[in-house]
């Protein structure tokens, strides 16, 4: 193999050091966890932590290591399959839902996994010519594990929120909040550039960078906190067929939902689960893990609308020198050790906002080649776009352009809601 020129060394030394640091990220996001807490899965959307620290080394495995080192070995034949989440030209999948069905690979097996081929990722990146393709697809790997810290994040509030005995994940505690004075931006008719600059990583789907016409509208600098979203339980909203979407309605009906994921009304007081433990409803705090259906509703109570993902865009654009007060601008995530939602005042960080776009390819929209065309194009459909980033979102993942799509019903990601209105 030939070696990197000098130049190239300084480089490749910096991205093995951000892959390390990325990986570790990762695991460290687990160290509060005990064993059994890896392989639950309560719920068919929800996978496993020991499954998400396989997947994605899985990722780094089959699209870098196999197809491009020399006499690469695979650490275990049968993780081709266990440990695909959705590709179907990398071969069979172990269905999602039955993830925490699994025993076996053990926690230790997966974290020797993942030890294996974090070594054959420094060796490969150390001793060969790469070319503009393997580095794209190392950057996108490591832009996918960070995706996968978020989801880790969800899945694990998931699994401890289904636990009577409310387990905490970390001792941190959350500082009293303090009342936020509501203020609104206001935007003219005109046309705006949305999409991803030509600067720095972003996903196919963010791209390509293109004007949008919007007509006058006015945004809320505040998303929506639980004393606001406590009104609309306290007039029966959830009671209330005119505030719903046809499906919505169905899905509160048959569901039997009357409040926000986390919520639990203990001797007639609220509580709201976090992953800091269970504590008292505090109603300032930005209210979070909410359904599209449950964000429309409300808007549509308020005599209110929630934006497009453009006009949230737009709203982000102009807000990209803001300080954030959460962890969503710390280089090695969140340094701050706060994963629940502490402001609703600042622009992005704290909760995905909803938005009243379906998500579907920009103009000009073109998938990755070869078997990441299945990382995103194949999912624009029956999904609507949320926007800003939350908490959990690792601070050198997010940008404004970062475009996230749940199905209407899903609400265990940290989600919330800014409103808009029309401007005559």
């Amino acid at each position: 193999m030939n070696r990197q020129q000098p130049i190239e060394k300084t480089k490749i030394t910096h991205l093995i050091d951000e892959y390390l640091r990325n990986r570790a990220h990762s695991t460290a996001l687990c160290a509060s966890l005990q064993v059994e807490d890896y392989a639950v899965q309560p719920s068919a959307e929800v996978s496993p932590p020991k499954w998400h620290l396989g997947h994605t080394t899985w990722f780094f495995e089959e699209v870098i290591l196999v197809k491009y080192m020399t006499d690469y070995s695979r650490y275990h034949q049968g993780y081709r399959m266990l440990f695909n989440s959705y590709y179907k030209s990398a071969g069979e999948h172990w269905l999602q839902s039955q993830r925490g069905s699994l025993s076996r690979p053990t926690v230790n097996e997966v974290i020797h996994y993942r030890n294996y081929v974090d070594q054959q990722v420094v060796d490969f990146l150390s001793f060969t010519d790469l070319d503009e393709v393997v580095l794209s697809l190392l950057e996108i790997g490591l832009h996918h594990e960070q995706q996968h810290q978020e989801l880790l994040l969800m899945d694990i509030k998931y699994i401890l929120g289904c636990n009577p005995l409310s387990p905490v994940y970390c001792d941190q505690s959350l500082d009293i909040s303090k009342p936020e004075n509501a203020r609104w931006r206001v935007f003219d008719e005109g046309i705006y550039e949305v999409g991803a600059i030509n600067r720095g990583f972003a996903y196919d789907n963010e791209k390509p960078r293109h004007k949008r016409y919007n007509y006058g509208f006015a945004i809320s600098e505040n998303t929506i906190t639980n004393g606001e979203y406590l009104a609309f339980i306290q007039d029966n909203g959830y009671d209330r067929a005119e505030f719903w979407l046809s499906l919505g309605w169905e899905w509160v009906n048959e569901s039997k939902i009357a409040h926000p994921l986390y919520w639990q009304k203990i001797e007639n007081e609220w509580f709201e689960f976090t992953l800091h433990g269970l504590m008292p409803l505090d109603l300032n705090l930005p209210v979070t893990h909410i359904s599209y259906f449950e964000a429309d509703a409300f808007a549509n109570w308020k005599g209110l609308r929630l934006p497009t993902e453009h006009e949230l865009e737009v709203y982000l654009q102009a807000n990209s020198a803001v300080a954030v007060i959460s962890g969503i601008n710390k280089r090695n995530g969140n340094l701050a050790s706060i994963y629940h939602p502490i402001a609703s005042g600042v622009p992005f960080g704290q909760v995905w906002c909803w938005t009243k776009s379906h998500y579907s390819g920009y103009p000009g929209y073109k998938p990755y080649q070869g078997m990441l065309n299945e990382y995103n194009g194949k999912f624009m459909c029956n999904q609507f776009v949320l926007r800003g980033g939350c908490v959990a979102t690792p601070g050198d993942h997010y940008r404004h352009s970062y475009r996230n799509f749940y199905q209407p019903h899903q609400r265990w990601m940290f989600s919330g809601i800014r409103l808009a209105e029309d401007i005559e």
